[in-house]
């Protein structure tokens, strides 16, 4: 499909070029045949005063021999008195009466120039001149045939040098970092051997000028456009930059902004996500090279944290010993580096003392390791003795009858035993393995699709 469109860019091209060059020796003919009058001196001629009627009827004579030798002057009228020239007569368009004016006034010897021409509306005196224009544009795009052939031959075969040089993707693919610059690479080469090939061409048939032209005006609408599509153009040089400096590998846990999720594939358009949900999320990779990115898995060891409060009245040390001797205990957590704890926070009614324990995503899920040492810890600290407060919530009844303790001399009343549930006992060994389902949904999509992917685990990752 690339050499199609290759050729049908070029076979276009160069019949525009063929049409346009044959109308520039129609254009050339008829500036020679039309010769614009020469400027005329700043300074106004001087009037000789010295004229005669001779003088007139040589001027006269001279504009009626001129006006016979030019096609469609031949009817004009010329009468003379004092340097001052009349001109009538049937005359077939403005043009001409313009031309005729402008002859009659470089005669030495006239004084001004006076028209009166009357419309020429015949048939003949109108058609004639169209058709005589159209049979020697014909005439002159038959005779530069042969030239136009030529100037086809080489820009075709310029053409198809480039697109040989540019379908090579085995060089391309060693020189550059990826297959995305590779095949911009390519594209580029392409064009710029059609441009090239349309140059030789155009020299060719001498009409480089015409280039000069188009390539200006389409130099001024590319501006436009670029302006106009300025998010597009934003986007494409981002998956550019993006293809060679590579923040992520497949797969790996990102933060991009605000979206979570395993990175699927890296296009020339957009960044593919899958949630951890399960969804799929495309984001532009104009916002992707803007974003601030968290990378999960670049390092397979992470912190896990969570806050816990006891009663003001205990010992915030004892307690701060007693939960990372449970966080310790587990084998989940990691020994080096070691769990600590500080106190984050004195309350009216608690201290709460903030743990952080570290674990290898490699062996243990985050979420769940997080979730299990909350749960250990908590039962340690109950089991010590330390109370975790509760909110206190005091009430206030406004009028309402007062409330009197009645004394029934009952002891059994009077001492209340509120015995506290007996709780179950306690698992001490948790599941804390790599939750990989979308993981192996990544993997499995990566493999059984033929999409591109700028991805390349050679590169460098920043």
């Amino acid at each position: 499909m690339s050499l199609y469109r290759s050729l049908l860019t070029v076979v276009s091209l160069a019949i525009a070029l063929c049409g346009l060059a044959s109308v520039l020796p129609v254009v050339s003919e008829a500036s020679a045949q039309v010769q614009l009058p020469e400027p005329l001196d700043e300074a106004a001629p001087v009037i000789d005063p010295a004229a005669t009627g001779s003088d007139d009827m040589a001027i006269a004579n001279r504009l009626r021999g001129i006006f016979q030798e030019i096609k469609g002057l031949e009817g004009v009228r010329v009468a003379v008195d004092a340097g001052v020239v009349s001109l009538t007569g049937a005359i077939a368009d403005n043009a001409s009466a313009d031309r005729a004016e402008a002859i009659a006034e470089r005669v030495s010897g006239v004084v001004t120039v006076e028209t009166q021409f009357e419309r020429d509306l015949s048939v003949g005196k109108n058609v004639e001149p169209v058709v005589d224009k159209f049979g020697t544009s014909l005439q002159n795009f038959l005779s530069a045939l042969p030239l136009i052939g030529i100037a086809f031959l080489v820009a075709i075969s310029v053409g198809l040098l480039g697109h040989f040089i540019a379908s090579r993707m085995g060089f391309w693919e060693r020189v550059t970092p990826n297959i995305f610059l590779a095949e911009l690479i390519a594209g580029s080469v392409r064009v710029i051997f059609i441009l090239v090939g349309i140059f030789i061409g155009l020299d060719i048939l001498n009409a480089t000028a015409l280039l000069g032209a188009v390539l200006g005006g389409a130099g001024v609408i590319g501006l436009a456009v670029g302006f106009a599509l300025r998010d597009t153009v934003d986007n494409y040089m981002s998956s550019i930059m993006l293809s060679i400096r590579q923040p992520f590998r497949a797969n790996d846990h990102v933060l991009i902004g605000v979206r979570e999720g395993r990175v699927v594939r890296l296009t020339s358009r957009a960044t593919i996500l899958m949630t951890l949900d399960g969804n799929h999320l495309r984001i532009p990779n104009a916002t992707v090279f803007k974003a601030e990115i968290l990378n999960y898995s670049r390092n397979p060891q992470r912190r896990f944290s969570f806050e816990l409060g006891v009663d003001a009245d205990d010992d915030p040390a004892a307690a701060i010993a007693t939960g990372l001797r449970a966080i310790n205990g587990q084998d989940f957590v990691l020994n080096d580096p070691e769990a600590t704890a500080e106190i984050k926070e004195v309350g009216d009614s608690n201290i709460l003392i903030a743990f952080h324990g570290w674990i290898d995503q490699r062996d243990s899920d985050f979420n769940k390791a997080r979730g299990a040492a909350i749960r250990v810890t908590k039962n340690a600290l109950e089991e010590s003795g330390f109370a975790l407060p509760e909110p206190i919530y005091r009430l206030r009844f406004d009028n309402g009858p007062p409330f009197v303790a009645e004394n029934t001399g009952n002891a059994e009343a009077r001492d209340v035993v509120v015995e506290k549930p007996v709780k179950a006992a306690v698992a001490k060994i948790f599941d804390v393995s790599p939750e990989d389902h979308v993981e192996k949904l990544v993997d499995s999509e990566r493999s059984g699709q033929g999409a591109s992917d700028l991805l390349d685990d050679k590169q460098p990752v920043e």
